[in-house]
């Protein structure tokens, strides 16, 4: 089956509107690359991409403001931010194939999601066509405007069961005058964490914190408990993370293309791995900083936390290790899923365990959105 890629938001809500109205199903998307994220692709009637809105609407470098059409590949959307020493640190995975609107309807979000928060604290409006075929404003492009944003936080995380995004507007943030990363190995994750405590105990604000495993941090050349601090300011600023640091352990330190490099495999750990081991599957955990240690202590692959958040993520060659590994993680109460594996295997699969008393909620929102479940069937891992 062909996708239909309308050029703009009237003829997208034109078609999403005829669809619905015969009760024919709808797969939405945007670049497709993250086709193994959440629940599996469900058969549709139709499939329609917003890739040819690709355009940036209006940019005010002065204001910090950037309105984007959503199918514009993200890669492309922060070289143009870029060019001005200005961006959107959401560091999302699959970002040289995501386009903007994927990554938001995704909510993915990366290793500075430590100092700058996610697509909930960067989006301040949105427009999006519903299967009524409207297209519906929230939000603006003030950074103070907060009328209709709640509108826009449904649709951030929903991967595109409520609507289909057409035009996101972010405030954006200015680059860092100087920007330099500092590994520090330890010999064990108490160690590791320990240390991790006692930087976010003190004056630091790094951009970014994760802690990689032993078996992750083979992939960097170091079979070692790794903690990465990712760090930006004034070079006083910058030598006075390289002082205080040195007090912990003694610290690899990366800067320019070296630091750039380092963050690029961080943030392409997901999609190579996944590359690597197609039959592979990808945990997420969400946990407090206390409970981070124990969680990143039960991988027994490779494991990759953001340690100033408390998000971690197991890697698994096998799916089937990875269902073993949830199911065991849910009895011990922790907030589990499969975040990533392939097609097949999540037809069958339980990928959200224990969804919380959230679930009924959002199943309300969606029959309200989609009264008829014609949207991007079971996109919610498989449980919407």
């Amino acid at each position: 089956m062909s996708v239909v890629a309308p050029p703009n938001s009237e003829e997208l809500a034109e078609v999403l509107r005829r669809a619905a109205l015969h009760s024919r199903t709808i797969a939405l998307s945007g670049n497709s690359s993250k086709r193994m994220m959440a629940g599996p692709i469900a058969p549709a009637d139709e499939r329609i991409s917003t890739a040819a809105l690709n355009a940036i609407l209006a940019y005010e470098p002065h204001d910090l403001t950037v309105s984007v059409q959503a199918g514009m590949l993200w890669r492309d959307f922060a070289c143009a931010l870029a060019a001005n020493r200005q961006m959107v640190p959401l560091d999302p995975p699959f970002a040289e194939e995501a386009t903007v609107g994927g990554v938001i309807a995704a909510n993915s979000s990366g290793p500075r999601r430590r100092l700058y928060g996610t697509a909930r604290d960067m989006v301040i409006g949105m427009r999006f066509v519903t299967l009524e075929g409207k297209e519906v404003q929230s939000g603006g492009m003030v950074v103070k405007n907060v009328a209709g944003l709640d509108m826009a936080k449904l649709m951030i995380g929903s991967f595109g069961t409520l609507a289909a995004i057409t035009v996101v507007n972010f405030k954006l943030v200015p680059m860092p005058e100087t920007e330099r990363s500092f590994v520090l190995p330890f010999d064990s994750a108490a160690a590791a964490v320990a240390a991790r405590d006692r930087i976010l105990k003190s004056a630091l604000l790094p951009a970014a914190l994760d802690l990689l495993n032993p078996e992750a941090g083979d992939t960097l050349g170091d079979r070692a408990w790794l903690l990465i601090v990712r760090a930006g300011g004034n070079p006083a600023a910058i030598e006075r993370y390289q002082r205080e640091l040195a007090e912990l352990a003694p610290a690899a330190v990366y800067e320019d293309t070296r630091h750039e490099s380092l963050w690029r495999h961080i943030g392409n750990f997901t999609p190579q791995f996944l590359k690597k081991y197609p039959d592979g599957a990808v945990v997420r955990v969400s946990c407090t900083l206390k409970g981070l240690e124990a969680v990143m202590a039960a991988f027994d692959g490779p494991a990759i936390a953001r340690a100033g958040t408390g998000v971690c993520y197991g890697y698994f060659e096998r799916c089937e290790a990875a269902a073993a590994w949830i199911t065991a993680a849910v009895q011990r109460g922790w907030k589990a899923f499969v975040e990533f594996a392939p097609q097949a295997w999540r037809e069958t699969a339980v990928l959200w365990p224990a969804p919380g008393g959230d679930l009924e909620l959002m199943r309300k929102v969606k029959k309200l959105f989609d009264p008829e479940s014609v949207l991007n069937r079971g996109r919610m891992f498989s449980r919407i």
